[in-house]
C-alpha cells in the first residue's frame, strides 16, 4: 500500500519503505513505476530479514560505510539494500525472478 505523508519522509528523501507500507512526499510519485519498485525492492529485503533485523543491518552498513567513505551521500548509496534497489529499479519483473537474499551479492 502506498500513502502519501510529508511528515513520515525524511527530509532530503522523497519515498520510504517501511513494511507494509510505501510513504511517498508527493502523490504523483505513486504513478513512478520505477521509483515505486526501487521501494517494493526494500520491502521484500524487509521481509527476508525478518523486519527489525533490517533495519539494525541497514543502520549499522551505513555507519560503516560511512567512516570509510566520509561521506553521507556515498556511504548511503553504497549500502547492499541501496545497490540492489538502485541497480535493478528499471527491471519492473525482477521481483518475480530475484533469488531470496539477493541484496548479499552487493556487499
Amino acid at each position: 500500500m502506498i500513502l502519501v505523508s510529508k511528515y513520515i519522509v525524511p527530509n532530503g528523501f522523497t519515498g520510504i519503505a517501511l513494511f507494509p507500507f510505501v510513504f511517498v512526499k508527493y502523490a504523483y510519485l505513486k504513478l513512478n513505476q520505477v521509483f515505486v519498485n526501487h521501494e517494493r525492492i526494500h520491502l521484500k529485503q524487509q521481509v527476508e530479514l525478518l523486519i527489525l533485523p533490517f533495519f539494525i543491518w541497514y543502520g549499522l552498513e551505513f555507519l560503516v560505510r560511512y567512516v570509510y567513505f566520509k561521506n553521507w551521500h556515498k556511504a548511503y548509496h553504497n549500502i547492499s539494500f541501496e545497490r540492489e534497489a538502485y541497480g535493478n529499479e528499471t527491471d519492473l519483473e525482477y521481483l518475480k525472478k530475484r533469488p531470496i537474499w539477493n541484496f548479499l551479492k552487493y556487499l
